[in-house]
Parts: C-alpha cells; structure tokens; sequence
C-alpha cells in the first residue's frame, strides 16, 4: 500500500542511497496487491498497511494511516505492503523483527533497504515474472508500477508458502 501524496515523483532515501520509483502515468501512487495473488499466500492475521476504505481485504485485522501501524504491535501472520516514502525501510525492519509474513516490494536488490533486512534476515524471496498490475483503492485495475516485484517471506513456514504459492516467477531460499 502506497499513501497517498502531492508529488507525483516518489523518492526513497535511505541515508545515503537513493532510489527513485517512477511515476505512474495515471498520476496515482496509492496501489493494492491484486487479491487473487494474496489469496495464493494463505490467511494473514494483519495487514498493517490497509487503506481507510479498501475494496478488499488480504488479512482478518487490518490497520490504515488512521492507526499508524507502525506503532501499533504486531500479531500473528502480517502481509505487509508498506508505503513507499521515508518510512518504508522501518516497515520492513518491523516486519524482520516479527518474523512471520509476507511483503511486497519493488525488487530493488542493490538498495540498503534489501541488505539490511532482506538479504540476511528473510527466509525466501519470490521475483514475480513479469510486472504485476496492482489495483487502485476504487477497487479497479490499474497498471504496472514501472519496476518489477518481489515477494519477500519471513519465517521458514512462510517460505514454504511462497514457494509453493503458484506464482510465476523464481523462488529463491535464503
């Protein structure tokens, strides 16, 4: 999930590497995962990052911007698709420290951001084939963000899941 923002232009700055995302050509930046791609990775206790009123649901307890799910505690099986702003680096460092769930992010495997909590931390990754189209928060389809994804899996039995999810793309176990 991407909050919503004024510039359009979307920049990740994580101390002193920078990584810019590109526009969408719609002019949008909040996007959901497709739901039938989150059906594939099994029930999930939390999303953290929900919109305030979403078209669907991918977990049974949900957190929007209203909440602040990072300072909420985190419970049970998360699928976390964090915003995409100066934040998203602690997202994923929470969900590291939990240590049971699934994010989704651009697969921009040279930034900081991969090798301070993916690289060494995670317990598999999924580079999805080809782009995936995300789904705006109306509830319809949208484009391709402009880079590839990949799902990331914290915890052995959430590896096993992504790997055995059935979809496209290759699975690496870390």
């Amino acid at each position: 999930m991407i909050y919503q923002k004024n510039d359009l232009t979307l920049d990740l700055e994580l101390e002193n590497m920078n990584t810019s995302f590109e526009k969408s050509k719609t002019g949008k930046v909040e996007w959901l995962t497709p739901p039938e791609l989150v059906k594939k990775l099994g029930e999930f206790d939390l999303d953290p990052c929900c919109p305030i009123d979403p078209p669907f649901l991918h977990a049974k307890n949900n957190f929007t911007i209203l909440d602040d799910g990072l300072s909420k505690e985190w419970f049970g099986r998360v699928f976390c698709n964090p915003p995409y702003d100066k934040n998203l680096n602690l997202w994923l460092s929470k969900l590291k420290s939990h240590g049971n769930g699934i994010a989704v992010l651009f697969a921009r495997t040279e930034t900081k951001l991969f090798f301070e909590n993916v690289w060494d931390s995670a317990s598999g990754i999924l580079f999805v084939k080809g782009r995936i189209r995300f789904y705006h928060v109306s509830g319809g389809i949208g484009g391709t963000p402009g880079a590839p994804s990949v799902f990331i899996a914290y915890g052995k039995n959430n590896a096993k899941i992504l790997k055995e999810s059935g979809i496209e793309g290759k699975f690496i176990e870390l």
